[in-house]
């Protein structure tokens, strides 16, 4: 299965904010999409899922385009949302917010779902009557990915993963990150912090006003003047 977007432009009302995005991505490998600041990134992601409409270009998932279709058609296609910011439903305890999302795509074999989430994340078994909101950073984080986990999906799209985690606790989820992409899952990542993006990526596009300017493997970028210039502010 294979994520083909292709010339995609995203704006909100008459403000053009993406422009001409072309990205893709097999099931099976981890590309990230790195930038500063207001590059586009979020902006992009939200043009891919359907959570804003885009104004002109495909988004083709294993040959049929989502582009003009609700931003549902993605979840019951197998690809899976990790939002910035997580979103966890506070008032509802861990295994509840997993039990909410297996119902949200129709799925069944609820509770063999959710086991299969918590191995990746024991922290979230120990925690599993544990109100949402009283979690920490680094847990509701672990329950967001489990959260898009129990939907069984093929692509899995992460939204600022680090966002406000210390750096242990995102390398952790990291590594179970990258043991997802081991077992086949195809993972879609926007991340600011490009150093732990390039770590966990085999391919990536760096992204700035709007557009790539660049894409290839993890080692090409890193060697890449403009990637340095946006991180260091040379721009």
């Amino acid at each position: 299965m294979r994520l083909e977007v292709e010339n995609l432009s995203v704006g909100y009302g008459d403000v053009s904010v993406v422009r001409g995005v072309d990205l893709h991505l097999e099931v099976g490998e981890a590309v990230c999409l790195v930038g500063p600041n207001g590059a586009g990134k979020t902006t992009t992601l939200r043009g891919i899922m359907g959570l804003t409409k885009p104004t002109s270009g495909a988004v083709r998932w294993d040959g049929t385009d989502h582009a003009s279709k609700a931003a549902w058609s993605r979840a019951h296609s197998g690809i899976a949302l990790v939002p910035e910011g997580r979103h966890v439903f506070g008032p509802l305890t861990v295994g509840e917010n997993l039990e909410v999302a297996v119902r949200a795509v129709g799925g069944k074999r609820i509770g063999a779902r959710i086991d299969a989430a918590m191995d990746r994340f024991p922290r979230l078994r120990e925690r599993r009557g544990q109100l949402a909101g009283l979690l920490s950073g680094g847990e509701q984080q672990m329950l967001a990915i489990a959260r898009a986990l129990v939907q069984e999906p093929r692509l899995l799209v992460i939204d600022e993963m680090s966002l406000g985690l210390a750096p242990v606790i995102y390398e952790q989820v990291g590594e179970a990150v990258r043991g997802l992409v081991s077992d086949g899952l195809g993972v879609l990542m926007v991340e600011q912090n490009a150093a732990l993006a390039m770590s966990l990526c085999s391919r990536g596009y760096l992204m700035s006003g709007g557009e790539i300017l660049l894409g290839g493997t993890v080692e090409e970028m890193s060697h890449e003047d403009a990637v340095a210039h946006l991180y260091f502010g040379a721009v």
